[in-house]
């Protein structure tokens, strides 16, 4: 059985000003990690430290980010309500919730199938609507393209074309670029087929982004 006690909104709330004191200032986006319970989505193991700002191991290799890297990458990306994202990299569905409570209609490709399995089955089960997709997030989902969003939640070595191709004109794409131990925050703007507009933000580290396209 699921329990969100007064403790743990209250754990929330703090982790909220730390977010804040660190310069999230979307409040939009505060708002969502304060409503979404982050202890769902751990092992019983660590729901005491639940609302550290740390990543945690999730099982199969993959870890659910901390969350300043959540909200970080959640305010690049300036959601609107209705806004169509894709999401490389669904792991626990921690950021995958964070943005269906910001009124965005997402597609999630996760490319751990086990994993894939477990987080479907777990979204449906708190009442969260997406489109949850098994394969290989670096070839994107052109089914559904273009998108107006697309965030990547693990470290890759390049920005794969495929993506850049799937995102609208004036889309945002948030992706980490590097090695496999530290990366870039890469932020790219599409404002013409041929034209981007590149922000970089220093220090982040991210599980490898595997795939065609990836490592």
């Amino acid at each position: 059985m699921l329990v969100d006690s007064y403790k743990h909104k209250g754990m929330r709330k703090n982790l909220v000003e730390i977010l804040s004191q660190k310069g999230i200032s979307d409040k939009a986006v505060l708002d969502a990690i304060n409503k979404v319970p982050r202890h769902f989505f751990l092992e019983n193991a660590f729901e005491a430290h639940a609302y550290e700002d740390k990543a945690f191991p999730i099982g199969n290799g993959q870890t659910i980010s901390q969350p300043y890297t959540v909200a970080f990458q959640t305010q690049c990306l300036q959601i609107k309500k209705n806004d169509k994202v894709l999401e490389i990299g669904t792991g626990s569905g921690y950021q995958t919730s964070i943005l269906l409570e910001l009124g965005a209609d997402v597609y999630s490709i996760e490319y751990v199938k086990e994993l894939y399995d477990k987080t479907k089955y777990f979204l449906n089960f708190l009442g969260y609507k997406t489109n949850l997709y098994n394969g290989d997030g670096t070839l994107g989902l052109s089914k559904y393209a273009p998108y107006d969003k697309i965030i990547v939640t693990a470290g890759a070595p390049t920005v794969p074309d495929t993506l850049i191709e799937q995102l609208k004109i004036n889309g945002i794409l948030i992706i980490p670029v590097g090695n496999r131990e530290k990366q870039s925050m890469v932020k790219l703007t599409k404002v013409s087929e041929n034209q981007l507009v590149k922000e970089t933000y220093e220090n982040f580290s991210f599980v490898p982004l595997v795939g065609k396209n990836g490592w």
